[in-house]
This record gives C-alpha cells, sequence and structure tokens, in this order.
C-alpha cells in the first residue's frame, strides 16, 4: 500500500527534476542534508512543514507541496511496524538528544552485558546478539570525543532495577560514572524519594535534528510514538529543563551512583562469601556422610 510519505515524496521528486535539480544542489538550496531529501523521496522520512515550504520556494512550486503536507494527517505514518528503526536513524543524525528515564537505563547508557540481559528476556540468543549489537554501535557517535549533546535524567529506580544481577549492575553503574565524565554528556538521577521533583508522565527523548526541527519520542508497549508539534515539544521540554534543575547536579548524582555500585558491590561480596560457606559446609556433610557409609572393620576386643 502506497503511503502518503512516499506519494509526497513522488510529488517531490517530480517538482526537482523538472527543475534540473540534484538532491545534493536542492538540499544546498534549503539547505539540509542530502540523505534527508533522498529519503523524503524514497518516502521513508515524514517531511516537516519547514522543509515543505522551502522545496516549494526554490523549486517554485506556488506552494503545491506545502498544501499537499497541511492535508495530510502524519502523525499515522510515525507508528509502524519498524518504529524503532526511525528512532535509530534519528539517533544517527541527533545534534541534541535529552532523555528521562524510568526502571530501564536508557539504551545509549547501556553496557553490552546489561544490553544482553535485557533482551535475553524476551528475545532468543540469536536476536538478543543482533539487537545487542545494534544498540552499541548507535552509542558510538554519542560517547566518541566530540559527539552531540546528550543529557540524561535518571529516575532513580533505573539504578534499583536489577538487570542480569548485582555483578551487571555494579558494571552499569560504572559505566555512568565513565561516560559522565565526557564534555558532551551529563548524566544526572532523579530521587525516588524526592516528592517535589516534577517528572514526565512516562520515559521521553526530546530530539534536535541537523535541519532544526525537534521531536518528542516516547514508546508504548510494543509501539514508538514521534511527536513533532511545537506546543507539545515546547511543553514536554519545559517540563524536563525544571526538572534537570531542581534534580541533584551531575557531580551530586554521580555520588548516588556510587553509592548504588558500592551496595551491589557488597552484595556481590556476600553472595561470594556465603556460597563459600554453602560449599563449606556442603563438603563436611560429604565428609560426614562417606565416614558413616563407609565399610565397617571389626576390632577384636582384648580378653579380660
Amino acid at each position: 500500500m502506497t503511503t502518503n510519505a512516499a506519494l509526497f515524496g513522488e510529488l517531490l521528486r517530480h517538482f526537482r527534476e523538472g527543475a534540473l535539480l540534484t538532491q545534493e544542489a536542492l538540499a544546498k538550496a534549503i539547505p539540509c542534508d542530502r540523505s534527508l531529501v533522498a529519503r523524503v523521496e524514497a518516502g521513508t522520512r515524514v517531511p516537516q512543514e519547514p522543509f515543505a515550504k522551502k522545496c516549494d520556494e526554490v523549486l517554485r512550486t506556488g506552494g503545491a507541496l506545502a498544501r499537499l503536507w497541511g492535508r495530510v494527517d502524519w502523525y499515522p505514518q510515525v507508528e509502524h511496524p519498524d518504529w524503532f528503526r526511525r528512532r535509530a536513524e534519528m539517533d544517527g543524525e541527533a545534534v541534541c538528544l535529552q532523555e528521562y528515564q524510568e526502571r530501564v537505563m536508557p539504551g545509549l547508557l547501556q553496557t553490552e552485558n546489561y544490553a544482553r540481559a535485557l533482551f535475553a528476556r524476551v528475545l532468543s540468543p540469536a536476536e538478543a546478539e543482533e539487537r545487542v549489537r545494534e544498540r552499541l554501535s548507535r552509542q558510538q557517535r554519542f560517547l566518541a570525543e566530540g559527539g552531540p549533546l546528550y543529557l540524561a535524567v535518571l529516575d532513580e529506580s533505573c539504578l534499583r532495577t536489577v538487570i542480569g544481577g548485582a555483578a551487571v549492575m555494579r558494571e552499569q553503574c560504572a559505566h555512568l560514572l565513565k561516560v559522565g565524565q565526557l564534555a558532551n554528556v551529563r548524566v544526572q538521577v532523579a530521587p525516588s524519594g524526592d516528592r517535589g521533583l516534577v517528572r514526565p508522565n512516562t520515559s521521553m527523548s526530546l530530539i534536535k535534528l541537523p535541519d532544526g526541527h525537534e521531536w518528542v519520542y516516547s514508546e508504548s508497549l510494543d509501539q514508538g510514538h514521534f511527536n513533532d508539534d511545537p506546543a507539545a515539544f515546547a511543553r514536554h521540554n519545559r517540563t524536563y529543563h525544571v526538572l534537570r534543575a531542581d534534580a541533584p547536579s551531575a557531580a551530586e548524582s554521580a555520588a548516588l551512583i556510587s553509592d548504588a555500585m558500592e551496595g551491589y558491590e557488597h552484595y556481590e561480596q556476600a553472595r561470594v562469601h556465603s556460597d563459600d560457606l554453602d560449599q563449606k559446609q556442603l563438603q563436611r556433610r560429604q565428609r560426614r556422610q562417606l565416614h558413616r557409609g563407609g565399610p565397617r572393620i571389626l576390632r577384636r576386643r582384648p580378653r579380660p
């Protein structure tokens, strides 16, 4: 079935070719990245109103693209089965990413072992490994020197929800402390017991793309939700920045993360100690059983 995005892309290609422009030339005139023009024409990227209006101006269409854009309900176009791929594409372009997360660590901050334990709950081993590789590849540009600005506010439940066991969580906490030292990354923790903090109603991401377009992204059970309504973005952006201002600073949050890491470390040490004791007790019982079950040796008693 042809989508509205595909129809828009076909019309854009018609006007561009009629103007004797390449995708690269159109992108330069807008300006934007050539890949954006290519994806819109292919119908794999939902166009934005400023993009449509600028194309009308450059291609002298008389406003045809903007009129078409205004008559289409684009929101259903971005709730499709491959929603996660769309979000991954945004992460590959974003110049600024702000996230609020509950219960589970954000994908861009997960360690390999944490991600593997998370995916192993619902996927086969082969599928889980593939998703782990994809997740780690998404992280590279944010964790590299000079990467995009990445601001993350974690509800304390992210530190307390155990994924993969205490050792995995200890490693995950150490990873948060490490990446939080990068110049482009800030990690803050919103304590669960602080009732004065006004939090978003759910985990969400605020994404800014190179063309200046801004998106609000959230997830339900099996679906991703994208909203680029400026009023919605402004509302969620305000809530997010008030939360960041009221939450413990990145330095104070690092202390909270360190406390959680030490807690998992102590738990691991106690568990290992308990396992050692259990093993020693088991060995003692086995020795006693072996002694009791061994062959009886008759000893001659001396006669009176």
